[in-house]
């Protein structure tokens, strides 16, 4: 009887904050009928540029034209120190609006859709690399106060409850302050977070496969940068992860 009345509770309650705020798209902003947990309406979903094959296995850059997965020329010449890396959807349209609303106008609630958008796009590739630790790539704290958040702590929050592994944030730290990446060229990016990193903790990471989260993806220098110190401190494995990457380096 009990757990019939907590259920009514339930649907009552989600009725009422359906009036009181009605479910919107976050790309269009339009009312969603039976909204669920996402909150982008069918028409936008739609449109969404997934990140599909053929594909390099290894950094995740997706090919146009037809043929298998394969690496990339740049995979072949420098291969990286993580294991392999994905990203669901290319950082483009309204997926970059939505990052960018995340990331730099405190619309933190944006975790959530990104969140599972991600995880409807990995969710069958993270399941298959057996992970023990999600390790969120960390801001120097000079950065962190500015922002006031990690969006990559953000996001791990959400995909560590729904993959059920633990994520350690006290694992990874930015032992200095390094320049926004964005207009910095693929050789100045590696330049700029080359020893950027280091491992506090190394017996947590030791015989791992580690999950590294991020929100984009360009050149990978981020994500190599940390998967290299996390190799060095024992990971099995480093399987690197953004909720979208660029078409090109």
């Amino acid at each position: 009887m009990a757990v019939l009345e907590t259920s009514s509770c339930r649907r009552f309650l989600h009725a009422l904050l359906d009036v009181i705020l009605p479910p919107i798209c976050h790309i269009c902003h339009s009312y969603i009928q039976n909204a669920g947990t996402l909150h982008i309406c069918p028409a936008c979903r739609d449109l969404l540029p997934f990140v599909l094959s053929p594909l390099c296995p290894v950094c995740g850059i997706p090919f146009i034209g037809i043929g298998g997965d394969h690496r990339c020329g740049a995979c072949l010449a420098n291969p990286p120190h993580f294991d392999t890396a994905r990203a669901p959807l290319l950082y483009e349209g309204a997926i970059r609006e939505l990052i960018h609303s995340f990331k730099y106008s405190q619309k933190t609630h944006l975790r959530n859709p990104l969140a599972l958008l991600t995880l409807e796009g990995l969710g069958g590739f993270l399941a298959e690399q057996r992970l023990h630790l999600i390790v969120p790539v960390p801001l120097h704290h000079s950065r962190l106060r500015q922002r006031g958040f990690n969006q990559a702590v953000l996001l791990g929050m959400v995909l560590s409850r729904h993959l059920s592994l633990p994520m350690r944030t006290d694992v990874l730290a930015r032992s200095r302050p390094t320049a926004p990446q964005i207009d910095l060229s693929a050789t100045e990016r590696r330049m700029n977070v080359k020893d950027a990193f280091t491992v506090n903790r190394p017996g947590l990471v030791t015989g791992k496969r580690i999950l590294l989260l991020d929100d984009v993806m360009t050149t990978g220098s981020t994500m190599d940068e940390c998967a290299k110190e996390l190799k060095k401190a024992g990971a099995d494995a480093v399987i690197a992860a953004t909720i979208a990457r660029t078409a090109r380096p």
